[in-house]
């Protein structure tokens, strides 16, 4: 049993990692962010506190009045939010981001991990309980991709592993071998929309993880939601790394597919 922070941003997994957690005996205190992360995890945890964005003085105060030793990073905080709440950012904050030439997301991640480790605090896996989440290659769906299909996902996962080398999105869209767009600082889902208001249809969408992908922090992540906005911008493939990418709502994703003829496929 263990004693362990959850730094939750938005989306479903802090939740379902609390759940996993307690279940195995373990005490879960959650730092949540105030119009980011889904107020329902507070029904998940032992304890939850709420913080501003960027106030990360607070935050290790009270880790350390909890005797915080674990941490885990679920959950996605896009970071737009440095440019455009730039005040947010508390002193400790700052100092941290000053360090650094760059915004990318391992770049700041990875800095956060430091602090942490500065003051004895240990950044977990961010699989650990979900290692299932993490799907094994194969066709998940009754829709097998065509000739052409499989030949834009195997293009379009050479173009989105180069890219994530130098951080500028995971996620990229082909049709015909032609790249439709790259996923920015917008995420995946506004990724998925400019792409069926530029290609119309029949596109195929390739998520993957980073060549060197720190399983600490930032992992891609699919879900059901992602799915939708696939099928209503005209979108047939959706492909994703194997063991390298979360696949939420597996079942409820596959139904849909079937449903829809669409395809799911792990590379």
């Amino acid at each position: 049993m263990a004693r362990i922070g959850l730094v939750a941003g938005s989306g479903q997994l802090p939740a379902v990692f609390a759940k996993r957690a307690k279940e195995r005996g373990d005490t879960v205190i959650a730092f949540g962010l105030i119009g980011i992360t889904d107020k329902g995890l507070e029904g998940c945890v032992d304890k939850m506190h709420w913080l501003e964005f960027g106030n990360l003085k607070k935050a290790l105060l009270l880790a350390a009045i909890d005797r915080i030793r674990k941490i885990i990073l679920l959950g996605k905080v896009k970071k737009d939010l440095f440019y455009k709440k730039p005040e947010a950012l508390d002193a400790e904050a700052k100092k941290f981001l000053g360090k650094d030439n760059d915004k990318k997301d391992y770049s700041i991640l990875s800095e956060a991990t430091k602090v942490l480790k500065a003051v004895g605090i240990e950044v977990l896996d961010s699989t650990t309980y979900m290692e299932d989440l993490l799907p094994a290659k194969g066709v998940l769906t009754r829709r097998l991709p065509s000739g052409p299909e499989s030949d834009d996902i195997e293009y379009a996962r050479i173009v989105a592993r180069e890219l994530a080398r130098f951080d500028v999105g995971q996620t990229v869209v082909v049709k015909d071998k032609n790249v439709i767009s790259v996923e920015g600082a917008e995420g995946t889902d506004q990724t998925i929309k400019r792409s069926g208001e530029l290609a119309k249809s029949g596109f195929t969408v390739v998520k993957v993880a980073r060549p060197n992908q720190d399983m600490r922090f930032d992992v891609p992540l699919i879900g059901l939601d992602t799915l939708k906005i696939l099928i209503a911008a005209g979108g047939k493939v959706l492909a994703i790394e194997e063991k390298r990418v979360f696949l939420m709502d597996k079942e409820e994703m596959v139904s849909l597919a079937d449903e829809k003829d669409i395809s799911i496929v792990v590379v």
